[in-house]
């Protein structure tokens, strides 16, 4: 038996030093230790021995089983570390490589001012809608009122396409009202989103182009008032153009999706050339609102008799030249670099209400 243990100890020594990877090391351990291994093997045979013989064989045989496991332990260690050598090896950063520039890239203003009126009416509690840029004529004037003799339906201001195998002429959508449509067919009240995105109209000059950028605001609930428009209003333009206070002004106007219907002006002044909102004897149109119209309800399935609720649009690129001081709608879709590098905006510099909108 003595002789059994001297053999064993021998040949598992050389078998654990040669082992080349944890693998072939948990192949050594099992055929050792294993249930089925050499050295388990022999210490079955210890209640088969005489008092006498396991008094002594116990302790040789203990002895074999603690040193194959150190010695397994200890090369179990020095193949670890061996591999998290050569993986640090292969991983190596060369810091003698020259610094990354800074990126290159910014955001367009037009995604900032979207991006920063996303966040102030997500505050107010508005949801973000949106809809497809192609859209039908009911979603686009029959649902909001706009008869079919109206000036917008002409070809010389919105674009159509050809007629579809029903005869229906889709068209490019002239404003983002379709959007409010959709959710007030889709969604009971109370409703409170905006919808921002592109709109097309056919006319182009310095501030106007074919294809521009919209926000609508809309509020439907059952006890909404032009005092809930106004405050939402002033609420937008004083978090948006970042001053303590502004006043509004607003004008009796007409839109056939609205009842009645305002422009809103805002105080400023033009002092020095440039436009400085919230101070001065001065006004500025800004945007078109009004209580939505009821045969507008009526033409989403909702009770008039019931529910009530206001709408406003304005122009995100005319906003955006009015905050950041650009004087040419043009621009904004030249892609030109030099200009968006002068305009744009740092990448992943988020606008947040506690953080500064334009910062």
């Amino acid at each position: 038996m003595q002789s059994e243990i001297d053999r064993l100890k021998t040949e598992l020594t050389a078998a654990i030093e040669a082992a080349g990877d944890l693998g072939a090391l948990e192949e050594v351990r099992v055929a050792a230790l294993g249930k089925k291994g050499s050295v388990s093997g022999l210490m079955k045979n210890l209640g088969g021995m005489s008092p006498e013989e396991r008094q002594v064989m116990g302790p040789a045989l203990n002895g074999l089983k603690d040193l194959v496991g150190d010695l397994i332990g200890t090369k179990k260690d020095a193949l670890e570390g061996a591999a998290m050598d050569a993986r640090l090896a292969g991983e190596r950063v060369d810091v003698s490589l020259p610094v990354m520039g800074r990126p290159q890239g910014t955001i367009h203003p037009i995604s900032q001012v979207m991006d920063e009126i996303a966040e102030i009416f997500a505050n107010l509690g508005f949801d973000v809608a949106e809809g497809p840029d192609l859209e039908s004529d009911f979603h686009n004037f029959t649902a909001l009122n706009i008869p079919e003799t109206h000036p917008a339906r002409q070809m010389h201001d919105t674009f159509y396409l050809k007629p579809d195998e029903n005869g229906e002429r889709k068209v490019l959508r002239t404003h983002t009202s379709p959007v409010q449509i959709r959710t007030m067919l889709s969604k009971q009240p109370p409703i409170r989103i905006i919808a921002p995105g592109r709109t097309y109209r056919s006319d182009s000059d310095a501030t106007h182009t074919p294809m521009f950028h919209q926000v609508e605001g809309l509020v439907i609930d059952t006890d909404t008032h032009l005092g809930h428009l106004k405050g939402t209003l002033e609420a937008f333009l004083k978090a948006f153009f970042e001053v303590d206070a502004v006043t509004l002004r607003l004008r009796p106007s007409y839109f056939p999706f609205t009842e009645p219907s305002m422009e809103v002006d805002v105080q400023c002044s033009f002092d020095g050339g440039t436009v400085k909102i919230g101070d001065g004897n001065d006004w500025l149109e800004i945007l078109g609102s009004g209580m939505v119209h009821p045969k507008v309800l009526e033409a989403c399935n909702l009770d008039p008799a019931k529910y009530q609720g206001f709408a406003f649009g304005c122009g995100i690129d005319r906003l955006a030249m009015l905050k950041y001081g650009m004087n040419d709608l043009r621009a904004f879709f030249d892609a030109d670099l030099r200009w968006l590098k002068h305009y744009g905006f740092r990448t992943l510099a988020m606008p947040t209400l506690a953080g500064g909108l334009s910062q």
